[in-house]
């Protein structure tokens, strides 16, 4: 299959954004939204361009797989994705050793146009959950051949600080397992890779099912969110859409304002009555 060419550039991104607080930066690339959409599993190539623009999302992750280049297919597929204008992250789904996902990445990279790639490597078919050694061998021999990793992994911390020292552009933990929606499994181990990683670009990847699960991430202080399930197979894939965009505004605007802090006892928030505001401590 041959494609023409395309450079990671698109429409300015006031255009169809929605501002997620202030820009920010992943891979020397300045983004207003910090929702980062998949492709796959929508109920069909209308619904799946509506949802787009219903997320303001300029990020689209597409599987080399489904273009299935050695048949020559996938060609109105890619068209499609082209025409949304968005950034394009092609992902390196469905492999199982780092050798696989070096490869995929390097076809990608000539199909897309782009060095950016979404480096998956699953361990376990049960679970698909990555295998971190694997992840970790491929990212290095990808940043080395100037590739901007973003690297899915696990919310294990130590292989975070590991992928992130080998240089990927962003280090994506999941919340829980892909496809369970069952939201953050372990906010402890999330919150703590945030503290632990202050200058690293986090982005939490698969394992959400509801806008609030975006809102409790985005609250920790990752920087953007990256799901597909919870969106392609809701009832309303637009109107879900939306709402995580929505989820992802609210939980940032919370992090950014410093929430109060929690107390292990009750305080009044009016004053007793009969004292002046001024004597209550």
């Amino acid at each position: 299959m041959t494609h023409e060419r395309t450079s990671n550039t698109m429409t300015p991104a006031s255009v169809f954004s929605v501002a997620h607080g202030g820009p920010w930066t992943v891979a020397g690339t300045t983004l207003s939204s910090r929702f980062l959409l998949g492709t796959s599993h929508y109920p069909s190539p209308q619904v799946l361009g509506d949802s787009v623009r219903a997320s303001g999302t300029e990020v689209l992750t597409v599987g080399l797989r489904r273009l299935q280049p050695e048949t020559g297919g996938g060609n109105s597929f890619w068209q499609r994705i082209q025409a949304m204008g968005r950034h394009i992250l092609p992902n390196t789904a469905g492999c199982h050793s780092a050798e696989e996902a070096i490869t995929l990445a390097q076809m990608a990279r000539e199909i897309f146009g782009t060095a950016w790639i979404k480096l998956e490597v699953i361990g376990d078919d049960y679970t698909l959950q990555p295998d971190t050694v694997a992840t970790l061998q491929a990212a290095t021999v990808l940043v080395r051949e100037g590739f901007s990793v973003f690297a899915y992994t696990t919310d294990d911390l130590v292989m975070a600080q590991r992928l992130h020292g080998a240089g990927c552009v962003a280090v994506m933990p999941w919340a829980a397992p892909i496809g369970t929606g069952r939201g953050p499994v372990n906010p402890y181990a999330l919150e703590t890779m945030r503290r632990r990683l202050p200058d690293a670009v986090l982005i939490v990847d698969a394992g959400l099912g509801r806008p609030s699960h975006a809102a409790q991430v985005m609250e920790l202080g990752f920087d953007a969110v990256l799901l597909n399930t919870a969106v392609a197979q809701a009832g309303d894939p637009v109107r879900m859409a939306r709402a995580f965009a929505d989820g992802i505004a609210a939980g940032r605007s919370a992090y950014e304002s410093t929430p109060m802090p929690e107390r292990a006892a009750a305080q009044a928030s009016t004053a007793t009555v009969g004292v002046p505001f001024w004597h209550v401590s």
